[in-house]
């Protein structure tokens, strides 16, 4: 029998994941504590869901017994946020991380599948971004999720748990939260347009991400949950698409109505992943491209 676990499976990513998941695996068992604001919820009825906090030693340690594989998305994972509350943020982020690890540790898991940012990528590292570049943290979120890349790394050449860690560029797509001035960008614009308003730019709107769709996100956690040479382990791998836009692009590929607004601190102004590591050690590559999703569901 085949057992996995998803931490923060009932959010964006999480239930996306999910869905792919149970086709997969006899048992798939969500840990998810609902506390991301603004954000809707997602059930899979073939799975089984636990409210709880990934910190939760006692109340989540018993879960772990005879699981596979973990996915560990659950975070605090919006910059702004973090800057309002940091120690909230080192709680689920780190603590929860080290909490997660400890716990496979204990029940013998074979992997762990670690879901962390591109944002440790900071001011200072000049695109395109590739793993081997230090990290530059501009705030408690990225802070806090290149820690745990480093608990994740510990546990690999310590205790002898594999983990597989991932740096996410901008993920969007399906169940992407739309509410709330923090939610990501895409899912703002959509927001906007469907309610005839003027799209909301942050700065100047020449700033660029690597937008990546989240099926994609999906297919590389699953890949690196099953490939069975050790390559990915112990490593920090890229999900990107290895192409950006500028935010002013995705607003014209939206609306034509906009407004531009204060720029934000803490946040890098060029994103564009070198995704060379991901097609060599997972034979992964992107397969959405970002113009086409927004022509179809904006």
């Amino acid at each position: 029998m085949s057992k996995v676990i998803v931490t923060g499976g009932a959010g964006f990513i999480g239930s996306n994941l999910v869905d792919k998941l149970v086709e997969k695996y006899d048992q798939v068992i969500v840990i998810d504590n609902e506390s991301a604001e603004n954000e809707r919820f997602y059930y899979n009825k073939k799975a089984a869901y636990h409210l709880l906090n990934v910190c939760d030693y006692k109340n989540t340690r018993p879960l772990y017994d005879g699981v596979d594989c973990v996915f560990h998305l659950a975070a605090e994972s919006r910059i702004q946020p973090t800057l309002e509350n940091p120690v909230l943020a080192a709680l689920t982020n780190t603590v929860g991380t080290c909490t997660v690890l400890q716990c496979a540790k204990e029940a013998g898991v074979k992997r762990v599948v670690y879901s962390s940012t591109s944002s440790g990528y900071g001011l200072k590292n000049k695109i395109p971004l590739a793993e081997t570049m230090p990290d530059d943290c501009l705030n408690p979120y990225s802070v806090t999720k290149v820690s745990g890349e480093k608990l994740c790394k510990m546990y690999t050449d310590l205790f002898n748990l594999e983990t597989v860690v991932f740096r996410y560029f901008n993920v969007y797509g399906e169940r992407h939260p739309v509410k709330g001035q923090y939610a990501p960008v895409i899912g703002i614009f959509i927001r906007q347009k469907q309610n005839n308003e003027e799209l909301t730019i942050i700065g100047d709107g020449r700033q660029t991400r690597d937008f990546i769709h989240v099926s994609d996100v999906v297919s590389a956690n699953i890949l690196a949950a099953n490939i069975e040479n050790k390559k990915p382990v112990g490593e920090v791998i890229n999900l990107g698409t290895g192409t950006n836009n500028s935010i002013l692009e995705i607003a014209q590929m939206i609306g034509d109505k906009y407004s531009l607004l204060p720029a934000r601190d803490g946040e890098a102004q060029d994103t564009l992943a070198n995704i060379s590591k991901a097609k060599k050690l997972l034979n992964w590559s992107p397969t959405f491209k970002i113009e086409d999703w927004i022509k179809k569901n904006s």
